[in-house]
Protein backbone atom coordinates (compact mmCIF):
# COMPACT_ATOMS: atom_id res chain seq x y z
CA UNK A 1 0.00 0.00 0.00
CA UNK A 2 3.04 2.22 0.72
CA UNK A 3 3.91 2.26 -2.96
CA UNK A 4 0.26 2.69 -4.27
CA UNK A 5 0.25 5.91 -1.82
CA UNK A 6 3.46 7.11 -3.46
CA UNK A 7 2.75 6.55 -7.00
CA UNK A 8 -0.45 8.22 -6.68
CA UNK A 9 0.95 11.15 -4.92
CA UNK A 10 3.47 11.31 -8.05
CA UNK A 11 0.21 11.06 -10.03
CA UNK A 12 -1.46 13.75 -8.41
CA UNK A 13 1.73 16.02 -8.75
CA UNK A 14 2.79 15.35 -12.52
CA UNK A 15 -1.61 16.05 -13.17
CA UNK A 16 -1.16 19.53 -11.73
CA UNK A 17 1.93 20.81 -13.74
CA UNK A 18 1.46 18.78 -16.91
CA UNK A 19 -0.25 21.83 -18.85
CA UNK A 20 1.57 22.93 -21.62
CA UNK A 21 3.50 26.06 -22.16
CA UNK A 22 2.83 28.06 -25.49
CA UNK A 23 0.52 26.39 -28.27
CA UNK A 24 0.18 26.24 -31.79
CA UNK A 25 -2.62 25.75 -33.86
CA UNK A 26 -3.13 22.45 -36.12
CA UNK A 27 -5.50 20.75 -38.33
CA UNK A 28 -6.00 18.50 -35.60
CA UNK A 29 -6.32 21.45 -32.89
CA UNK A 30 -3.83 23.39 -30.30
CA UNK A 31 -0.56 21.52 -29.56
CA UNK A 32 2.82 22.96 -27.96
CA UNK A 33 5.28 24.57 -29.42
CA UNK A 34 7.31 22.10 -30.35
CA UNK A 35 5.59 19.54 -31.11
CA UNK A 36 4.71 18.35 -34.94
CA UNK A 37 2.00 16.93 -36.67
CA UNK A 38 2.34 13.72 -38.61
CA UNK A 39 0.63 10.82 -40.50
CA UNK A 40 1.20 7.39 -38.80
CA UNK A 41 2.17 6.28 -42.61
CA UNK A 42 5.39 8.56 -41.67
CA UNK A 43 6.09 6.45 -38.76
CA UNK A 44 4.42 3.11 -39.22
CA UNK A 45 4.61 0.28 -41.46
CA UNK A 46 1.33 -1.80 -41.72
CA UNK A 47 0.46 -5.89 -41.84
CA UNK A 48 -2.57 -7.35 -41.24
CA UNK A 49 -3.08 -10.50 -39.36
CA UNK A 50 -2.88 -14.00 -39.97
CA UNK A 51 -5.95 -16.01 -40.06
CA UNK A 52 -5.67 -19.79 -39.16
CA UNK A 53 -7.37 -22.70 -39.64
CA UNK A 54 -9.71 -23.65 -36.78
CA UNK A 55 -7.62 -26.70 -36.49
CA UNK A 56 -4.91 -24.74 -35.47
CA UNK A 57 -6.11 -23.47 -32.44
CA UNK A 58 -5.36 -24.42 -29.30
CA UNK A 59 -1.77 -25.21 -28.81
CA UNK A 60 1.56 -23.39 -30.13
CA UNK A 61 2.32 -19.72 -29.81
CA UNK A 62 0.42 -16.79 -28.32
CA UNK A 63 -1.94 -15.63 -30.28
CA UNK A 64 -3.01 -11.59 -30.05
CA UNK A 65 -6.67 -10.73 -31.28
CA UNK A 66 -9.07 -8.01 -30.91
CA UNK A 67 -9.81 -8.69 -27.42
CA UNK A 68 -6.63 -8.40 -25.80
CA UNK A 69 -6.21 -5.19 -28.02
CA UNK A 70 -8.71 -3.72 -26.76
CA UNK A 71 -8.30 -4.49 -23.05
CA UNK A 72 -5.17 -2.80 -22.63
CA UNK A 73 -3.02 -0.15 -24.16
CA UNK A 74 0.18 -2.30 -23.06
CA UNK A 75 0.73 -6.24 -23.85
CA UNK A 76 2.82 -8.47 -22.31
CA UNK A 77 2.59 -12.35 -23.05
CA UNK A 78 1.06 -13.14 -19.69
CA UNK A 79 -2.04 -11.00 -21.27
CA UNK A 80 -2.60 -13.29 -24.61
CA UNK A 81 -4.07 -16.58 -23.50
CA UNK A 82 -4.67 -18.15 -27.04
CA UNK A 83 -2.46 -20.18 -28.67
CA UNK A 84 -2.59 -21.40 -32.34
CA UNK A 85 0.17 -23.87 -34.08
CA UNK A 86 2.35 -22.09 -37.15
CA UNK A 87 5.00 -23.01 -39.68
CA UNK A 88 8.56 -21.15 -39.45
CA UNK A 89 7.13 -18.53 -42.47
CA UNK A 90 4.02 -17.84 -40.95
CA UNK A 91 6.35 -17.19 -37.81
CA UNK A 92 8.71 -14.94 -39.91
CA UNK A 93 5.97 -12.94 -41.25
CA UNK A 94 3.27 -12.82 -38.58
CA UNK A 95 5.98 -11.83 -35.59
CA UNK A 96 4.71 -9.41 -32.98
CA UNK A 97 8.23 -7.61 -31.88
CA UNK A 98 8.90 -5.38 -28.59
CA UNK A 99 7.45 -2.29 -29.51
CA UNK A 100 5.46 -3.46 -32.79
CA UNK A 101 1.26 -1.68 -32.25
CA UNK A 102 -1.61 -3.71 -32.75
CA UNK A 103 -4.35 -2.27 -34.37
CA UNK A 104 -7.94 -3.61 -33.92
CA UNK A 105 -9.44 -3.28 -37.68
CA UNK A 106 -12.66 -4.38 -36.67
CA UNK A 107 -15.83 -3.85 -34.61
CA UNK A 108 -19.42 -3.60 -33.85
CA UNK A 109 -19.25 -0.56 -32.00
CA UNK A 110 -17.42 2.42 -33.17
CA UNK A 111 -15.97 3.09 -29.63
CA UNK A 112 -13.82 0.18 -30.24
CA UNK A 113 -12.71 0.51 -33.50
CA UNK A 114 -9.33 0.82 -34.28
CA UNK A 115 -7.98 0.60 -30.40
CA UNK A 116 -4.26 0.31 -30.36
CA UNK A 117 -1.70 -1.47 -28.11
CA UNK A 118 2.01 -1.90 -27.83
CA UNK A 119 3.59 -5.19 -27.38
CA UNK A 120 5.77 -4.69 -24.53
CA UNK A 121 6.67 -8.67 -23.40
CA UNK A 122 9.72 -10.60 -24.46
CA UNK A 123 8.03 -14.08 -25.89
CA UNK A 124 7.25 -14.86 -29.22
CA UNK A 125 3.95 -14.01 -30.33
CA UNK A 126 1.88 -13.58 -33.60
CA UNK A 127 -1.25 -11.25 -34.24
CA UNK A 128 -4.99 -12.44 -35.39
CA UNK A 129 -6.70 -11.73 -38.99
CA UNK A 130 -8.81 -8.78 -37.41
CA UNK A 131 -5.67 -6.73 -35.78
CA UNK A 132 -3.13 -4.71 -38.24
CA UNK A 133 0.16 -4.53 -36.91
CA UNK A 134 1.55 -0.82 -37.09
CA UNK A 135 5.90 -1.44 -36.83
CA UNK A 136 8.02 1.64 -35.76
CA UNK A 137 10.01 2.65 -38.38
CA UNK A 138 10.95 6.56 -37.55
CA UNK A 139 13.15 6.91 -34.49
CA UNK A 140 10.67 10.17 -33.81
CA UNK A 141 7.74 7.69 -32.09
CA UNK A 142 8.56 6.43 -28.38
CA UNK A 143 7.21 2.96 -28.60
CA UNK A 144 5.95 3.25 -24.89
CA UNK A 145 4.59 6.40 -25.38
CA UNK A 146 2.86 5.66 -28.89
CA UNK A 147 0.50 2.98 -26.62
CA UNK A 148 -0.79 5.90 -24.60
CA UNK A 149 -1.07 8.61 -27.33
CA UNK A 150 -3.00 6.69 -30.00
CA UNK A 151 -5.90 6.32 -27.41
CA UNK A 152 -5.88 10.34 -27.01
CA UNK A 153 -9.10 11.71 -27.38
CA UNK A 154 -7.85 14.23 -30.69
CA UNK A 155 -6.99 10.82 -32.48
CA UNK A 156 -9.41 8.62 -31.78
CA UNK A 157 -12.03 10.90 -32.95
CA UNK A 158 -10.30 10.64 -36.44
CA UNK A 159 -9.61 6.65 -36.20
CA UNK A 160 -13.39 5.99 -35.26
CA UNK A 161 -14.24 8.94 -38.55
CA UNK A 162 -12.26 6.53 -40.77
CA UNK A 163 -14.61 3.45 -39.91
CA UNK A 164 -16.64 2.02 -42.69
CA UNK A 165 -19.24 -0.17 -43.01
CA UNK A 166 -22.96 -0.76 -42.03
CA UNK A 167 -23.22 -3.82 -39.95
CA UNK A 168 -19.18 -3.92 -38.30
CA UNK A 169 -17.29 -0.87 -38.73
CA UNK A 170 -13.85 -1.93 -40.20
CA UNK A 171 -10.44 0.39 -40.78
CA UNK A 172 -7.94 -0.45 -43.01
CA UNK A 173 -4.20 0.51 -43.81
CA UNK A 174 -4.36 3.18 -45.78
CA UNK A 175 -7.46 4.70 -43.38
CA UNK A 176 -4.84 4.07 -40.31
CA UNK A 177 -2.11 5.69 -42.37
CA UNK A 178 -3.66 9.14 -43.18
CA UNK A 179 -4.39 9.37 -39.06
CA UNK A 180 -2.47 12.66 -38.09
CA UNK A 181 -0.66 12.55 -34.44
CA UNK A 182 0.44 15.24 -32.22
CA UNK A 183 4.32 13.95 -31.93
CA UNK A 184 6.36 15.50 -28.79
CA UNK A 185 9.82 15.88 -28.98
CA UNK A 186 11.45 12.23 -28.19
CA UNK A 187 13.02 13.80 -25.14
CA UNK A 188 9.13 14.52 -23.75
CA UNK A 189 7.74 11.63 -24.95
CA UNK A 190 9.93 9.49 -22.71
CA UNK A 191 9.09 11.98 -19.67
CA UNK A 192 5.17 11.27 -20.84
CA UNK A 193 5.35 7.88 -21.22
CA UNK A 194 7.18 7.40 -17.51
CA UNK A 195 3.88 9.85 -16.06
CA UNK A 196 1.62 7.82 -17.25
CA UNK A 197 3.40 4.34 -16.39
CA UNK A 198 2.92 5.69 -12.79
CA UNK A 199 -0.67 5.78 -13.28
CA UNK A 200 -1.04 2.65 -14.81
CA UNK A 201 0.62 1.48 -12.04
CA UNK A 202 -1.59 2.69 -9.20
CA UNK A 203 -4.12 1.66 -11.25
CA UNK A 204 -2.97 -1.96 -11.22
CA UNK A 205 -2.00 -1.67 -7.33
CA UNK A 206 -5.51 -0.71 -7.06
CA UNK A 207 -7.11 -3.76 -9.16
CA UNK A 208 -4.92 -6.34 -7.17
CA UNK A 209 -6.06 -4.61 -3.43
CA UNK A 210 -9.82 -4.36 -5.26
CA UNK A 211 -9.60 -8.49 -6.33
CA UNK A 212 -8.57 -9.34 -2.88
CA UNK A 213 -10.89 -7.98 -0.98
CA UNK A 214 -13.45 -9.21 -3.33
CA UNK A 215 -12.25 -12.55 -2.87
CA UNK A 216 -11.90 -12.83 1.24
CA UNK A 217 -15.24 -10.74 1.40
CA UNK A 218 -16.84 -13.74 -0.63
CA UNK A 219 -15.11 -16.76 1.32
CA UNK A 220 -16.32 -14.98 4.47
CA UNK A 221 -19.74 -14.82 2.41
CA UNK A 222 -19.99 -18.24 1.74
CA UNK A 223 -19.08 -19.36 5.36
CA UNK A 224 -21.49 -17.46 7.13
CA UNK A 225 -24.43 -17.62 5.21
CA UNK A 226 -24.45 -21.51 4.96
CA UNK A 227 -23.96 -21.91 8.63
CA UNK A 228 -20.25 -23.32 7.83
CA UNK A 229 -19.00 -20.15 10.37
CA UNK A 230 -20.74 -19.34 13.23
CA UNK A 231 -20.87 -15.52 14.46
CA UNK A 232 -19.84 -15.79 18.49
CA UNK A 233 -23.08 -15.98 20.56
CA UNK A 234 -25.01 -17.76 17.99
CA UNK A 235 -25.58 -21.54 18.39
CA UNK A 236 -28.77 -23.98 17.33
CA UNK A 237 -29.83 -25.29 13.64
CA UNK A 238 -31.05 -23.00 11.39
CA UNK A 239 -34.24 -23.37 9.91
CA UNK A 240 -35.20 -24.00 6.27
CA UNK A 241 -38.10 -22.98 4.67
CA UNK A 242 -39.24 -22.78 0.43
CA UNK A 243 -39.60 -19.74 -1.31
CA UNK A 244 -43.01 -20.69 -2.17
CA UNK A 245 -43.52 -20.48 1.80
CA UNK A 246 -41.81 -17.26 2.39
CA UNK A 247 -42.11 -15.62 -0.61
CA UNK A 248 -45.53 -14.57 -2.92
CA UNK A 249 -44.55 -13.66 -6.52
CA UNK A 250 -45.89 -10.52 -7.76
CA UNK A 251 -47.16 -8.98 -11.05
CA UNK A 252 -43.71 -7.73 -12.93
CA UNK A 253 -44.38 -5.91 -15.89
CA UNK A 254 -43.00 -6.62 -19.86
CA UNK A 255 -41.34 -3.81 -21.41
CA UNK A 256 -38.25 -3.57 -23.36
CA UNK A 257 -36.10 -1.10 -23.32
CA UNK A 258 -37.58 0.93 -26.35
CA UNK A 259 -40.19 1.66 -24.05
CA UNK A 260 -38.27 3.18 -21.02
CA UNK A 261 -38.12 7.07 -20.99
CA UNK A 262 -36.40 9.45 -19.49
CA UNK A 263 -39.32 11.72 -18.59
CA UNK A 264 -41.48 8.19 -17.14
CA UNK A 265 -42.53 8.72 -13.56
CA UNK A 266 -41.56 5.45 -12.85
CA UNK A 267 -38.47 3.80 -12.08
CA UNK A 268 -38.21 0.47 -14.08
CA UNK A 269 -36.19 -2.49 -12.75
CA UNK A 270 -34.87 -4.08 -16.13
CA UNK A 271 -33.50 -7.64 -16.17
CA UNK A 272 -30.10 -6.75 -18.37
CA UNK A 273 -29.43 -3.96 -15.17
CA UNK A 274 -29.50 -6.82 -12.61
CA UNK A 275 -27.41 -8.33 -14.78
CA UNK A 276 -24.73 -5.58 -15.75
CA UNK A 277 -25.37 -2.43 -13.07
CA UNK A 278 -27.23 -3.60 -9.86
CA UNK A 279 -25.34 -6.23 -7.56
CA UNK A 280 -27.04 -8.13 -4.72
CA UNK A 281 -28.39 -4.58 -3.00
CA UNK A 282 -30.25 -2.04 -5.47
CA UNK A 283 -30.27 1.39 -2.98
CA UNK A 284 -32.66 3.70 -4.31
CA UNK A 285 -30.42 6.67 -2.70
CA UNK A 286 -27.10 5.84 -4.29
CA UNK A 287 -28.64 4.17 -7.86
CA UNK A 288 -31.72 5.26 -10.05
CA UNK A 289 -32.78 2.72 -12.38
CA UNK A 290 -34.37 4.06 -16.42
CA UNK A 291 -37.98 5.49 -15.72
CA UNK A 292 -41.03 4.52 -17.93
CA UNK A 293 -44.53 6.23 -18.20
CA UNK A 294 -46.85 4.26 -15.36
CA UNK A 295 -49.25 3.72 -18.35
CA UNK A 296 -47.33 1.42 -19.99
CA UNK A 297 -47.11 -0.66 -17.35
CA UNK A 298 -50.28 -0.64 -15.12
CA UNK A 299 -50.42 -4.40 -14.33
CA UNK A 300 -47.33 -4.21 -12.70
CA UNK A 301 -47.33 -4.07 -8.79
CA UNK A 302 -44.96 -1.20 -7.08
CA UNK A 303 -42.05 -2.47 -5.54
CA UNK A 304 -41.68 -1.86 -1.83
CA UNK A 305 -38.35 -1.89 -0.02
CA UNK A 306 -36.96 -5.21 1.01
CA UNK A 307 -38.88 -6.92 -2.18
CA UNK A 308 -36.19 -9.55 -3.76
CA UNK A 309 -36.25 -9.35 -7.77
CA UNK A 310 -34.32 -11.88 -9.65
CA UNK A 311 -33.46 -12.41 -13.36
CA UNK A 312 -35.47 -15.33 -14.74
CA UNK A 313 -33.37 -15.30 -17.83
CA UNK A 314 -29.97 -15.55 -18.64
CA UNK A 315 -27.29 -16.36 -21.76
CA UNK A 316 -25.01 -17.94 -19.25
CA UNK A 317 -25.27 -19.91 -16.23
CA UNK A 318 -23.20 -16.88 -13.92
CA UNK A 319 -26.75 -15.22 -14.10
CA UNK A 320 -29.33 -17.59 -13.77
CA UNK A 321 -31.37 -15.73 -11.08
CA UNK A 322 -29.06 -13.08 -10.21
CA UNK A 323 -31.02 -10.98 -7.41
CA UNK A 324 -31.07 -7.69 -5.95
CA UNK A 325 -32.64 -6.75 -2.90
CA UNK A 326 -34.40 -3.34 -3.05
CA UNK A 327 -33.61 -0.91 -0.47
CA UNK A 328 -33.82 3.39 0.40
CA UNK A 329 -36.88 3.59 -1.58
CA UNK A 330 -38.08 7.13 -0.44
CA UNK A 331 -41.77 7.70 0.12
CA UNK A 332 -43.69 9.09 -2.99
CA UNK A 333 -40.88 7.10 -5.52
CA UNK A 334 -42.35 4.53 -8.07
CA UNK A 335 -40.95 1.43 -9.48
CA UNK A 336 -42.06 -1.71 -11.08
CA UNK A 337 -40.00 -4.96 -11.74
CA UNK A 338 -39.88 -4.92 -15.44
CA UNK A 339 -38.94 -7.90 -18.45
CA UNK A 340 -37.54 -11.36 -17.62
CA UNK A 341 -37.71 -10.54 -13.72
CA UNK A 342 -39.84 -12.35 -10.85
CA UNK A 343 -40.87 -9.96 -8.11
CA UNK A 344 -40.50 -11.64 -4.61
CA UNK A 345 -42.41 -10.20 -1.15
CA UNK A 346 -41.81 -12.08 2.29
CA UNK A 347 -45.58 -13.00 3.27
CA UNK A 348 -44.47 -12.66 6.66
CA UNK A 349 -41.50 -10.75 8.42
CA UNK A 350 -38.48 -13.68 7.79
CA UNK A 351 -35.70 -11.98 6.89
CA UNK A 352 -33.99 -8.42 8.11
CA UNK A 353 -32.89 -5.93 5.58
CA UNK A 354 -30.24 -5.93 3.72
CA UNK A 355 -29.97 -10.11 4.35
CA UNK A 356 -31.25 -11.34 1.17
CA UNK A 357 -29.42 -9.19 -1.13
CA UNK A 358 -26.28 -11.41 0.22
CA UNK A 359 -28.05 -14.39 0.60
CA UNK A 360 -28.54 -14.41 -3.51
CA UNK A 361 -24.75 -15.00 -3.57
CA UNK A 362 -24.94 -18.30 -1.87
CA UNK A 363 -23.35 -20.93 -3.93
CA UNK A 364 -25.40 -23.84 -2.24
CA UNK A 365 -28.53 -21.92 -3.14
CA UNK A 366 -27.19 -21.24 -6.83
CA UNK A 367 -26.25 -24.65 -7.07
CA UNK A 368 -29.52 -25.36 -7.03
CA UNK A 369 -30.76 -23.21 -9.48
CA UNK A 370 -28.26 -24.45 -11.44
CA UNK A 371 -30.34 -28.11 -10.94
CA UNK A 372 -33.75 -26.96 -12.34
CA UNK A 373 -32.34 -24.31 -14.94
CA UNK A 374 -34.14 -25.22 -18.30
CA UNK A 375 -32.82 -23.76 -21.46
CA UNK A 376 -30.55 -24.09 -24.65
CA UNK A 377 -28.90 -20.52 -25.76
CA UNK A 378 -30.77 -18.71 -22.90
CA UNK A 379 -31.03 -20.19 -19.29
CA UNK A 380 -33.71 -19.91 -17.07
CA UNK A 381 -35.64 -21.01 -13.75
CA UNK A 382 -39.66 -21.27 -13.67
CA UNK A 383 -42.03 -20.16 -10.97
CA UNK A 384 -43.09 -23.65 -10.17
CA UNK A 385 -39.05 -24.83 -10.02
CA UNK A 386 -38.24 -22.03 -7.81
CA UNK A 387 -41.32 -22.16 -5.27
CA UNK A 388 -39.76 -25.95 -4.36
CA UNK A 389 -36.02 -24.51 -3.48
CA UNK A 390 -35.06 -24.35 -0.07
CA UNK A 391 -33.65 -21.29 1.43
CA UNK A 392 -32.13 -21.31 4.71
CA UNK A 393 -33.42 -18.97 7.35
CA UNK A 394 -30.89 -18.00 10.51
CA UNK A 395 -32.77 -15.94 13.74
CA UNK A 396 -33.12 -12.15 12.90
CA UNK A 397 -30.80 -11.39 15.26
CA UNK A 398 -28.08 -13.54 13.72
CA UNK A 399 -28.88 -12.29 10.31
CA UNK A 400 -28.16 -9.19 11.44
CA UNK A 401 -24.80 -9.85 12.85
CA UNK A 402 -24.50 -11.28 9.45
CA UNK A 403 -25.26 -8.01 7.71
CA UNK A 404 -22.74 -5.99 9.86
CA UNK A 405 -20.26 -7.78 9.10
CA UNK A 406 -20.92 -8.16 5.25
CA UNK A 407 -21.96 -4.50 4.91
CA UNK A 408 -18.64 -3.35 6.31
CA UNK A 409 -16.51 -5.41 3.92
CA UNK A 410 -18.59 -4.42 1.18
CA UNK A 411 -18.42 -0.52 2.07
CA UNK A 412 -14.59 -0.65 2.19
CA UNK A 413 -14.81 -2.59 -1.57
CA UNK A 414 -16.91 0.29 -2.51
CA UNK A 415 -14.43 3.33 -1.67
CA UNK A 416 -11.71 1.30 -3.03
CA UNK A 417 -13.86 0.91 -6.30
CA UNK A 418 -14.79 4.88 -6.11
CA UNK A 419 -10.19 5.00 -5.84
CA UNK A 420 -9.54 3.21 -8.49
CA UNK A 421 -12.25 4.73 -10.95
CA UNK A 422 -10.70 8.17 -9.99
CA UNK A 423 -7.68 6.84 -10.79
CA UNK A 424 -8.68 5.98 -14.04
CA UNK A 425 -10.25 9.37 -14.73
CA UNK A 426 -6.77 11.19 -13.73
CA UNK A 427 -5.24 8.65 -16.19
CA UNK A 428 -7.58 9.89 -19.24
CA UNK A 429 -7.06 13.69 -17.73
CA UNK A 430 -3.56 13.12 -18.05
CA UNK A 431 -3.78 11.29 -21.40
CA UNK A 432 -5.72 14.71 -22.85
CA UNK A 433 -2.94 16.75 -21.24
CA UNK A 434 0.18 15.41 -21.99
CA UNK A 435 -0.01 13.69 -25.59
CA UNK A 436 -2.71 16.15 -26.93
CA UNK A 437 -1.40 19.56 -25.17
CA UNK A 438 -5.67 20.23 -24.44
CA UNK A 439 -6.16 19.81 -28.60
CA UNK A 440 -9.75 18.44 -28.81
Amino acid sequence: MEALARDQSRVDVLTENSGPIGGKQTDIGTIPDGWDVLPLSQLLDFQNGFNAEKSSYGAGVPFANVLEVITKDHLTEADIPGRVTVNAAQLQTFLVRPGDILFNRTSETQDELGLASVYVGNAQIIFGGFVIRGRIKSNRLNATCAGYLLRAPAVRRQIISRGQGAVRANIGQSELGSVMIPLPPTHDQAVIAEALADADRLIEELEQVLLKKRQIKNGVMQELLSGQRRLPGFVGEWGRQSFGEVFEFLPTATNSRADLNAAGDTYYIHYGDIHTRFHSHLNLRHQKPPRILRQKCRNAAYVCNGDWIMADASEDFDGVCKSVEVLGLSEGDKVVSGLHTFLLREKSPTFVSGFKGHLGNLKSLRDQYLKVMTGMKVFGVSKTALRDLALPIPKPQEQEAIVSILSDMEADISALEARLAKARLIKQGMIQKLLTGGCG
